[in-house]
């Protein structure tokens, strides 16, 4: 067991970079980085007025400087920017972890060249070329007392396992970044840099919110409705995530390397009866 005074000092020393850290998951991640000790937190997205209130707010609560860099993830040139920036503010890069990415729908009939590009350049592309510049700061760390030189997390999805109908394109692109963390794990191995994964399941963000009105139409309480029906009786919350973001970005998990673990509330291959059914 250990302790909160521990746990504080998780990161100590380190420097976190979040992806979409302007809110939801991102958000929750860079703020337990902040609170558990980190040197330096930098986070990127595109909302500027979101970004620059969650850095200032981090600074203020923690006294850990943080930087927040506009980026939209699509763009290849602008990941590196983010990167390079963290790692010129801070002079090293410890700990990366890749929150951000677009939840747009798509059907086997519906889906268009342009939708099927934007989503994997969201949620494949971008990751890569960040991860590709991290790694290059990561190289630079001594070993010193840690297991490690850097550590990467990507947030997957279930949906990596297959997806429903209207996610073809989501779900590819989640297959992709799973295959593509494993791959990348067992190529730093010699860098000593884990890399490791989370499929995560239905998770309450704001941009879920959005999703669950605007797409599916549904009623702004939809919530109180579909919380009460999942096996535990709520959705995975943002800290949930950043909590096993932290186990695997750091050494609580050991030499773990590799590894995807489902993050879900249900279990592959096995059929959740409903309350009522």
């Amino acid at each position: 067991m250990h302790s909160v005074n521990q746990y504080s000092q998780q990161f100590k020393g380190r420097v976190c970079v979040v992806t979409g850290g302007t809110q939801g998951l991102g958000e929750a991640t860079a703020r337990l980085f902040a609170q558990r000790g980190a040197a330096g937190v930098a986070l990127c997205g595109r909302n500027v007025q979101n970004g620059e209130s969650v850095a200032s707010s981090i600074k203020q609560e923690t006294g850990c400087p943080a930087l927040y860099v506009p980026t939209d993830i699509s763009k290849p040139e602008e990941c590196a920017h983010f990167v390079r920036e963290a790692g010129e503010q801070f002079g090293r890069i410890d700990v990366f972890a890749s929150c951000a990415g677009t939840t747009e729908r798509g059907w086997i009939d519906d889906t268009t060249p342009e939708i099927w590009d934007r989503i994997f350049a969201t949620n494949v592309r971008g990751p890569f070329f960040m991860i590709q510049e991290a790694v290059k700061w990561m190289r630079r760390n001594p070993l010193d007392d840690a297991s490690a030189r850097g550590w990467i997390v990507n947030v997957i999805s279930i949906s990596a396992h297959g997806g429903q109908p209207f996610l073809v394109p989501y779900a590819s692109s989640k297959g992709a970044l799973q295959t593509l963390t494993k791959n990348l794990a067992f190529g730093l191995i010699e860098d000593r840099i884990r890399v490791n994964g989370l499929n995560i399941g239905w998770l309450n963000t704001p941009n879920e919110h959005a999703v669950q009105q605007s797409f599916h139409h549904r009623d702004p309480n939809w919530l109180e409705e579909a919380a009460p029906l999942q096996p535990f009786g709520r959705l995975i919350e943002p800290m949930d995530v950043a909590n096993a973001i932290a186990f695997l970005g750091s050494e609580e998990s050991g030499v773990v390397t590799g590894s995807v673990m489902d993050f879900d509330q249900t279990v592959i291959g096995c059929r959740f009866k409903k309350p009522g059914e």
